[in-house]
């Protein structure tokens, strides 16, 4: 290697080391459902995102097992070559009908689905000769201001829910400049919701001045937890016909991998040809469409299971509540417990390692400085004992460190 180069890869990394900020990745080995082994030590995982089980459900399982048996383990080629199968469309078409739209694209990950989103906005737009402003709430995912950022599109930042501020930015703007808001329905680092019953209320209210905007919602956290059939947070909120583009993510709460964008069928036409993230990218391989259609007919077929994780949800959240810790609002299952320092979040999560309970510390600059955390999230395949564990464990010692 350049040893210039080396040298400040080196630089950067102890730096990060001294500030409590190094990231590292451990091998976790997955003996079923919920138990896990990390560094050698068995534990219950509060980490993951597989909010409804489905990664070992069985139909789930056999379905892309059975893709990759008859089609093969890849795609082969991006979409618009040859990576395009029945498979796809049909998948596309059911994912269509449980968001309510018109139509939908799959892409390899949920970072990528938001850059193609935001592409075909911002792209179309200097086609057509059209000016564009994002407008996005503070806490959106780090994929949507990269992707914001990537278009060479103006930007402007609201504070997090800050509908009022949204509404000053959206007044003082050009009236030939397309506006899009964009945030998500359920935030993942804080667990909490967008007010979409107000930013749709000012968005029909904008409707009847001629002056409206588009908005866009990532329901990567929203969706298979909330709504008709696990259909998501703003199908929940009676909003989701009032949302011009919807996101979301295979790899949560459906247990798979990809992500799709969800629009009507000219903006999934505009992205097939202004979105590069899925232009230039293969396309998902067969396994993916079969896993997201078997785990589509379990939201219909098994609701305990969201029943079960909404139950969890607020149960935990009050005993946790009870034990002295301050929670945001929401009832989600993405719990934080906001620790304030890098230190202070990597100690916790150790110590709950030694009892046996995976929950991650996550920092800047996932989360604002200051702000380090614990981000506990559960599913509902945990046991009501392994929940009693978990807030027995975050107690005194939790409250006491989170006040410090």
């Amino acid at each position: 290697m350049n040893k210039d180069l080396a040298n400040h890869l080196r630089n950067a990394l102890d730096k990060r080391a001294a500030s409590g900020l190094l990231r590292t990745r451990r091998a976790i080995e997955r003996s079923s459902r919920m138990a896990v082994t990390a560094d050698g030590r068995p534990c219950v995982d509060f980490s993951s995102n597989d909010y409804l089980g489905l990664r070992t459900h069985p139909a789930v399982i056999e379905a892309a097992a059975r893709a990759t048996r008859d089609h093969g383990a890849g795609s082969g080629a991006s979409a618009l070559v040859t990576g395009y199968s029945p498979l796809h469309a049909s998948a596309e078409r059911a994912l269509a009908t449980w968001k309510g739209t018109e139509a939908a694209v799959l892409l390899p990950s949920g970072y990528q689905a938001n850059h193609a989103a935001i592409q075909t906005i911002a792209n179309s737009a200097e086609a057509a000769g059209r000016r564009v402003r994002f407008l996005l709430d503070k806490l959106v995912h780090a994929s949507l201001i990269d992707a914001a950022r990537a278009s060479g599109v103006p930007m402007r930042v609201f504070p997090h829910n800050g509908v009022d501020k949204l509404r000053r930015l959206l007044d003082e703007a050009e009236s030939d400049e397309l506006q899009v808001v964009v945030t998500e329905s359920i935030f993942s680092m804080d667990g909490d919701a967008a007010d979409l019953r107000a930013l749709v209320a000012l968005k029909q209210l904008r409707e009847q001045r001629h002056r409206s905007f588009v908005l866009v919602v990532d329901e990567a956290h929203g969706s298979g937890v909330y709504g008709p059939n696990g259909s998501g947070y703003a199908a929940e909120c009676g909003v989701a016909n009032d949302v011009d583009v919807f996101i979301v993510t295979l790899s949560k709460a459906l247990g798979s991998i990809g992500g799709a964008v969800c629009a009507s069928a000219d903006f999934c036409e505009a992205l097939v040809n202004f979105g590069r993230a899925y232009i230039y990218s293969t396309s998902v391989p067969p396994s993916v469409p079969a896993a997201l259609e078997a785990a589509l007919q379990v939201l219909r077929d098994e609701p305990h299971r969201q029943q079960r994780i909404r139950a969890l949800a607020r149960s935990t959240r009050d005993a946790l509540r009870s034990a002295n810790l301050k929670l945001p609002a929401g009832d989600s299952p993405i719990i934080p417990i906001i620790l304030g320092s890098e230190d202070a979040a990597i100690t916790e999560a150790s110590r709950l390692l030694d009892l046996g309970m995976l929950a991650m510390p996550i920092r800047p600059p996932t989360v604002p400085r200051g702000t380090s955390r614990l981000r506990i999230t559960l599913s509902s395949e945990h046991s009501d004992e392994q929940i009693d564990k978990l807030v027995g464990a975050l107690d005194r010692r939790t409250a006491a460190r989170a006040s410090e």
